[in-house]
């Protein structure tokens, strides 16, 4: 997969960790996988049409959704957490999808994205198709965001 397709998903999503968390994302480890299916309760997934296709994945725990949350809400109690938080991840997704966008169009990129859909696994159950995908893991100190790129060369 090139560079030039997953790179401006993690600098998106760093860019907007710095931005509205003032937090510094730190990449980890990079795995191959079968499908870009969600490792953790909460994820956001983004489809990408154009050029390419495929979906981005951008998975974490559910405790590390409360920090986000706790930090963008102040004062927000655990109970209202629990009414809010994917209106909040989803906009985290809006953010760093209009960002990541916006780096494709200025490399004359021909793609498009999806509105990005927030699926919480202990509530609702996510089919992912099987393609080959890459999984990156970005650290931060509110804890782990697992991202899953799949994508294929239009024919």
């Amino acid at each position: 997969m090139k560079a030039e397709l997953v790179n401006p998903f993690l600098e998106a999503a760093a860019l907007v960790f710095r931005q509205m968390l003032q937090l510094e994302l730190i990449r980890g480890k990079t795995t191959i996988k079968k499908s870009p299916a969600p490792g953790h309760e909460v994820a956001i997934v983004i489809g990408i049409t154009g050029e390419v296709t495929g979906t981005v994945v951008y998975s974490m725990n559910m405790d590390t959704v409360r920090r986000i949350v706790q930090k963008l809400m102040p004062g927000i109690s655990v109970p209202e957490v629990e009414k809010e938080y994917k209106d909040v991840v989803g906009e985290l997704g809006n953010m760093i999808t209009g960002n990541a966008l916006n780096v494709f169009l200025k490399n004359d990129k021909d793609l498009d994205v999806t509105v990005p859909r927030v699926v919480d696994s202990r509530k609702q159950t996510l089919s992912m198709h099987e393609n080959l995908t890459l999984g990156l893991n970005l650290y931060s100190p509110f804890g782990l965001v697992e991202v899953n790129i799949s994508m294929d060369p239009q024919a």
